[in-house]
């Protein structure tokens, strides 16, 4: 007898990852558990060697790690997408999300975006034409391809280019606001607003990862954030079935975007109010 489809197979990090591989299972039966609530049936599988040809659905939700692996990792999508397996998010918005130059491509169409400058290779010359292009004396670097603040640095002048990544960079100004009213997550759900929670920085420190000490907290959006955060998706123009919109009070005082993050990210579903029903729904409506 041929066994029963999963409804949804959700990707989990490479066995072999060593800050991941055994870290996500708590977080699997969270994002499980209003799937399973709409009568889904849901299983895991790590994204370096899944066979997806008996899932319905696949969710790259706990695919850490990918971005220490990007040439598997866009082996990977080109071989899910060649089986015909029906992702959440597509393929082609799975590879675009990837390397943060989509920032670039989303602030030509008009969305709020923390002004940043993208190079191959870090420099002096392109830190000192980064301070005087964006009025400011400290700036932040990070890989194009990153995840969890990995390899990212605040630097000053006097400290070179110490910490730095060696390949191609994002450049960007510190923003104060960063350790103060803090980095604001908007979480959507097939293009609707479900929740948010604001991330602050602990004192001294300008990552807002819990695994640095960042609090974590739900909040209600203000207008403006949510007009920011709607003017982000427009401008992906795909339609989403899950995104996170991370805003940060730019230099000149209005929610900016920081990072759009369609593969992988946090959903904090612990501070819906619906605790997942909407993000269940959505991905029950792909199936």
């Amino acid at each position: 007898m041929t066994p029963a489809p999963t409804d949804v197979l959700i990707l989990t990090p490479a066995p072999d990852e060593p800050r991941f591989a055994s870290t996500w299972s708590p977080i699997f039966e969270r994002l499980a558990a209003p799937l399973r609530a709409r009568g889904l049936t849901v299983e895991a599988a790590s994204w370096v060697d899944v066979d997806t040809s008996g899932a319905r659905v696949v969710l790259p939700l706990l695919t850490w790690g990918y971005h220490l692996r990007t040439d598997g990792w866009f082996a990977r999508l080109d071989a899910l997408e060649a089986a015909g397996a029906r992702l959440v998010n597509p393929a082609a918005v799975l590879r675009w999300n990837t390397t943060k130059t989509y920032l670039a491509d989303l602030a030509s169409k008009g969305a709020p975006v923390v002004p940043t400058q993208a190079v191959e290779r870090l420099t002096m010359a392109a830190l000192d034409h980064a301070r005087d292009l964006f009025g400011v004396d400290v700036l932040v670097t990070k890989p194009q391809i990153s995840g969890g603040s990995q390899d990212t640095v605040k630097l000053r002048h006097a400290d070179g280019l110490a910490g730095c990544t060696t390949g191609p960079a994002l450049i960007q100004p510190f923003l104060p606001a960063v350790g103060e009213e803090g980095e604001l997550s908007l979480f959507y759900f097939d293009g609707g607003f479900s929740h948010a929670v604001a991330k602050v920085a602990v004192a001294g420190d300008f990552r807002v990862q819990p695994q640095f000490g960042g609090q974590v907290s739900g909040v209600a959006p203000e207008p403006e954030a949510l007009r920011a955060a709607e003017m982000v998706l427009k401008a992906a123009g795909a339609p989403l079935t899950y995104a996170r919109v991370d805003l940060i009070r730019g230099l000149d005082g209005t929610p900016q975007l920081m990072e759009l993050e369609v593969i992988e990210p946090d959903l904090f579903l612990e501070h819906a109010h619906d605790d997942g029903a909407a993000f269940a729904a959505a991905v029950e409506r792909v199936l």
